[in-house]
């Protein structure tokens, strides 16, 4: 439900709409208009028996629902761009959205001291912007490797003092999420938990920005509920990961979705970002696609890398060398040029 106030409200009658809504346990949102009128949004079950209260009080223009089933999401109350940080005080800051490419990089999974720490160094030296790395994962088969646990993220935490990237990494259960959000930088729900409802409303009540990827098999509309089921709970900081879905093609691991980039833009405030690694699961195909999503109007991408793929523990076959990610970093500046986009200039030391 949107309370739309009449133009040049008083300050003082805005906080009383608000006040009346909240002190019935809803959310409110308020957009200020560059034409002088304000609306509050009102987010929350039952929302709709407000609509008799608002309408009555004074600056109230007009009462009438949303025209989305997911308003924190939707552009309807925020047209503008949100832009996601990464980072506290234990690292450097890196910022998702906006005009500016960001890249995250790393390993599928830590596997032991020396191997992330070379990876991280080598992904801050080409001027990469955060660290990936899992240390809990959910594999196919319960006998592949299944992760570090807790000892995976102190290693992340360690890579992060020493090269200054903040850490992204994933979180596959509710009961994990305040160790996690105690040593990582971002939190990452992956692909098959997307619709895990306890576990997005779990990393919805704490705050460190969350990366959301897109479920193999889920729709765009899906997807979009998913992020709200986040925001609903308290955390506006989500990144949307478009990853590739399943579809009737062998040849590649997923498809990439590329028109997903656009759609989802055009939809929704939240920075949208993808991954070709696991779209494709060809390591010499996800440079192509990284450069096609930027095109398609992506704020970023995270891939996978590892300093030696061939012993990788997991998705040896996508992850990228050292020179694959120099490559591809020097290839994202020409694309993001072209299309108004712009990289740090960090990224010049790629090139070298």
């Amino acid at each position: 439900m949107i309370a739309v106030l009449a133009p040049r409200t008083p300050l003082e009658q805005k906080a009383a709409v608000v006040r009346a809504i909240e002190a019935r346990g809803f959310q409110v949102v308020v957009h200020e208009r560059a034409d002088a009128t304000t609306r509050i949004g009102v987010v929350g079950s039952g929302a709709k028996e407000l609509g008799s209260l608002l309408g009555a009080m004074p600056g109230v223009a007009e009462v009438r629902p949303h025209s989305t089933p997911y308003p924190l999401v939707s552009r309807e109350d925020h047209p503008g761009e949100t832009r996601v940080r990464l980072g506290d005080q234990r690292a450097r800051t890196a910022r998702i959205g906006g005009k500016e490419i960001a890249v995250i990089a790393g390993p599928c999974a830590v596997e032991h001291r020396e191997q992330i720490l070379t990876a991280a160094r080598y992904v801050a030296e080409l001027g990469c912007d955060a660290l990936r790395g899992g240390a809990y994962k959910p594999r196919t088969s319960p006998y592949s490797f299944q992760g570090l646990g807790e000892a995976g993220l102190d290693l992340l935490a360690e890579a992060r003092a020493e090269t200054g990237l903040p850490i992204v990494t994933e979180v596959v259960a509710p009961e994990d999420v305040d160790v996690v959000a105690e040593k990582a930088d971002c939190l990452q729900i992956g692909a098959r938990n997307m619709q895990n409802f306890r576990l997005l409303q779990a990393v919805g009540g704490q705050p460190r920005p969350v990366l959301l990827k897109r479920g193999m098999i889920a729709t765009l509309d899906e997807f979009l509920h998913a992020a709200e089921y986040v925001l609903a709970h308290g955390n506006p900081n989500v990144i949307l990961c478009e990853r590739g879905i399943r579809t009737h093609e062998r040849a590649t691991r997923n498809t990439l979705d590329v028109a997903a980039v656009p759609w989802l833009k055009s939809r929704t405030h939240l920075p949208v970002i993808i991954d070709p690694s696991h779209a494709c699961g060809v390591r010499e195909l996800v440079k192509p696609l990284a450069l096609a999503g930027i095109a398609a109007g992506a704020d970023g991408i995270i891939v996978e890398t590892h300093p030696e793929p061939a012993k990788a523990l997991s998705d040896k076959e996508q992850a990228l060398t050292r020179d694959d990610l120099r490559d591809l970093m020097r290839g994202l500046g020409p694309v993001a040029e072209a299309v108004g986009r712009g990289r740090p200039e960090r990224m010049a030391r790629s090139a070298g």
